[in-house]
């Protein structure tokens, strides 16, 4: 070998057994969940080597999946050489602990949440969204500490030198402490956070810019439709929440008026609730949002639960009364007979392409009138003295007909009704 080999420095990937069990009572497909499974472990860096599943009417209280199958899950860890263990659903701290025992050492046990979690971690970026991130993950990390004196504890039993210094118990109680001052620490400085935030939403709610959220199911496309509408700058990436972190973009209509658009974290089954209450300051841009782009990615056989699993999140974050349209993104991927079918069963949805951009035009044509629902259809002859108004119809209202004169500009125009009552000493019919 040449003294100048280089040498491969790139992270081996971990690899995973992925374990499901069968519920009679859940919608969900196991092999579906455990398809978004894999696709989550491979986002956190893991290869998947096998899968593990079991039918059951409910958990196992010791060890979640029955004593059987823990011996076999064993086997394929020694067989496979695998360095992980993930669990399609969330394990509580003592079927955790159980798990981990019965498999020995190295090998790791890990659920949903836990992955969910590591994901976030990986790909925060602001401030407000590793507060957020950080703040979940010791929420989930606090009934789950074990002592690392542990060793200390058990020499109490046995009596003589050693036995009277009791550590074990007392570090597992002053790291507890410290997670749980943490946690308070991070919940006033997202308070801080989320205070600037409201500063932020008060200023767009005083300058009556109408306000849309993307909502989506993780993947479905809400990044790149953002690029599509206002041009590219966002992160789109074929892998689940490659964003995590909200974006706020400006979008000018055909006919002049301006409004906003946020792409928000993506949804998923099995949403840690934990994420949810964390990210509420985040997801108050949809909550607060005058019109909300439900984006599904319609080339996934799963999406009519994709759709649910969207519903039910906006339903816990106060959005689910929220004006909404639903874009069925990604039918470059189906047959033109499949959309057509579509469109004919479903004529309020938007049918979009984000790779294409073929139904921008209906997309915009959407929002236009969603925006302008409200809107005070007026008749008016505008100065050319009065710019500022001027300016303002042209950016927060829908201009249909106008007329250039010597000294004003003749208009029919759809505008906010705040600045209906500014035109009104110019109006004419």
């Amino acid at each position: 070998m040449s003294r100048f080999e280089l040498m491969d420095t790139a992270p081996t990937p971990e690899r995973a057994i992925l374990v499901g069990v069968d519920w009679r009572s859940d919608g969900w497909p196991i092999e579906r969940s455990l398809d978004e499974l894999e696709r989550l472990a491979d986002t956190a860096g893991a290869g998947t080597v096998a899968r593990l599943t079991q039918q059951l009417d409910r958990p196992v209280p010791k060890s979640y999946i029955g004593s059987g199958k823990v011996e076999e899950l064993k086997g394929f860890v020694q067989r496979l050489d695998a360095d992980v263990v993930i669990f399609d659903d969330d394990l509580s701290p003592s079927q955790q602990s159980y798990l981990e025992r019965a498999l020995g050492e190295p090998t790791k046990v890990i659920d949903r949440t836990a992955l969910i979690l590591d994901i976030f971690g990986l790909h925060a970026r602001t401030r407000e969204g590793r507060l957020q991130v950080q703040l979940a993950q010791l929420q989930y990390l606090l009934p789950r500490l074990r002592g690392m004196w542990s060793h200390l504890a058990k020499e109490q039993t046995r009596g003589g030198i050693g036995s009277r210094f009791g550590q074990g118990e007392s570090q597992l109680e002053i790291d507890r402490r410290m997670i749980r001052n943490r946690i308070a620490q991070l919940r006033h400085e997202l308070r801080e956070v989320e205070k600037r935030r409201d500063v932020q939403s008060k200023k767009r709610n005083d300058s009556q810019t109408f306000r849309i959220a993307l909502a989506g199911y993780t993947n479905a496309g809400k990044s790149s439709l953002l690029n599509q509408l206002c041009g590219p700058s966002v992160l789109a990436q074929d892998k689940l929440f490659a964003t995590l972190d909200p974006t706020t973009r400006s979008l000018s209509l055909p006919g002049g008026r301006n409004v906003t658009i946020t792409d928000t974290v993506g949804f998923i089954q099995k949403l840690p609730h934990g994420l949810v209450e964390a990210f509420k300051s985040t997801l108050s841009e949809v909550r607060d949002a005058d019109l909300i782009l439900r984006v599904v990615d319609i080339s996934d056989a799963d999406y009519p639960r994709h759709v649910d699993a969207v519903e039910h999140v906006l339903d816990e974050v106060g959005a689910a009364e929220q004006p909404a349209v639903t874009v069925y993104n990604k039918i470059d991927r189906l047959d033109p007979s499949e959309v057509e079918s579509l469109r004919r069963r479903e004529p309020e949805a938007v049918f979009f392409s984000a790779v294409s951009g073929e139904g921008k035009e209906e997309l915009l044509n959407r929002i236009i009138h969603e925006a302008s629902a409200c809107d005070a259809p007026i008749s008016c002859e505008i100065p050319y003295r009065e710019g500022l108004l001027l300016s303002s119809i042209r950016t927060q209202g829908n201009i249909l007909t106008e007329e250039y004169l010597e000294d004003r500009i003749r208009l029919v125009c759809k505008v906010p009704r705040h600045i209906a009552a500014r035109v009104k000493p110019y109006v004419t019919e």
